[in-house]
Parts: C-alpha cells; structure tokens; sequence
C-alpha cells in the first residue's frame, strides 16, 4: 500500500486520530492544521489523496481546493464537512473535489471512500511522464502542462487522460469507459464520457472541433492517437 495523504484538519484530536488510523491501514500521512500550510504542503509535495476539512483558519477548505485545481494537479481530494452545508458540498464538487464526508462520520465509511479514491486514480501501467505535442503529463505528480504552463483538470478528466494514453491506439467505447473510469455497471446510459472528453479536447487541442489527439470512432468510442 503505502500511498501518501495528506490530511488538512484543525480539530487535533481527530486530526491525530485519522492519522492513526491512516497509518494503521498502512498509509503514510503528512498533516497540516491550517488552510495556508494545506495549500503549501498539496501544491508542493506529491500526495495520492488530500483529506481536506472545509472550515480552517487562514484559508478555508473550497479555497485550497479551488487553488489546487488552478495550479494544475488533479490529487484526489476527499472533502470533509459538517452536518447541514449542503451548499459547500455542491461547491466543492463543482471546484473539483472527488467527493465528501459529513461529519460526524463512520471511520469504516471513510475508510472505504478513501479505498475508492485511491483504486481509481492508480496508474496501471507504472508511473512516469508522457508528452505529446506541447503537453506533458506527470503521473506522479498529476499535473498536466502546455507550453510549460499549468492546465487545470479536474480529478476524473485526469483519470480519463491517463486511461486513453495507457491505451493509446486502442478505440474505447463508452461503456468500457465508464465501467474502467467511472466504476458504472455494464449497461449505465450516460452522457459524461461524451461531456469529459469535449473538456479534455478543449483544453488540450489546437482545434478542438477538429482534435489531434483524442477522435471519435463513429458507432464505436473515443481513441488516443499519439
């Protein structure tokens, strides 16, 4: 196991006791007791998940998660919240966060998503830099540049990126994708792989009506070509 994560979390008490818990799955934790050394610690180091509480001092939790997007990294992030803020739930998911927690909460519960989390943005075909034409990916770090400068992508559009490079040739249909990405069950209608990847090619083709890299096999999928 030993996947890193980096907890953000001002209440001590259930700060060093998800830190001993984490550990005692056999993860390695980093924390952080406030908004500012959140941002520092998430945009400077490489972290497999980011555990964030959305109530800190000096800089709350939508902030650090707004800035970390920004910044072009796509780290998992598990938000925590407390009982009743439906709408900071809605914002987080919309300014990128992977998903949330209420609290008070069931440890097994949040144990399980952060499982979940970190099952689905492992690389599968070993960890590295991939480039092609100005853009470079760091599976690593997850983070996606063109020319150098940060490209922001939300968790799943870089879990999709990584998917179509690791396959790069091969046509994807839609369900292979959400079954390998999404985790849907064989049969799911859904119009987010078609969503995600007009994101994709916005942000990463030259043409995006016209794309290079990610094309449309008509009748059948998507394909990295690359």
């Amino acid at each position: 196991m030993n996947e890193n994560i980096l907890l953000v979390e001002d209440e001590e008490a259930l700060r060093m006791t998800l830190r001993d818990r984490l550990r005692s799955e056999g993860y390695v934790v980093d924390l952080a007791a406030d908004g500012q050394q959140g941002y520092e610690k998430a945009t400077q180091l490489p972290f497999d998940l980011i555990i964030l509480d959305i109530m800190l001092p000096r800089c709350n939790g939508l902030d650090i998660c707004r800035g970390i997007r920004l910044a072009g990294l796509a780290t998992p992030i598990l938000l925590l919240t407390a009982r009743g803020q439906t709408v900071d739930k809605v914002v987080g998911l919309k300014l990128g966060a992977d998903d949330y927690v209420t609290k008070p909460f069931d440890t097994m519960e949040l144990m399980a998503r952060i499982e979940v989390l970190l099952r689905r943005s492992a690389p599968r075909s070993g960890q590295g830099v991939h480039k092609f034409g100005t853009i470079r990916v760091d599976f690593r770090g997850t983070q996606v540049t063109r020319n150098g400068e940060p490209i922001y992508l939300t968790a799943r559009e870089f879990q999709l990126l990584r998917y179509l490079l690791e396959h790069a040739g091969t046509t994807l249909s839609r369900d292979e994708i959400l079954r390998e990405v999404w985790g849907y069950g064989d049969g799911t209608f859904s119009r987010t792989v078609d969503v995600h990847v007009a994101s994709l090619r916005q942000k990463l083709e030259d043409l995006p009506k016209k794309p290079k890299w990610i094309v449309t096999v008509p009748g059948l999928g998507y394909r990295f070509q690359g």
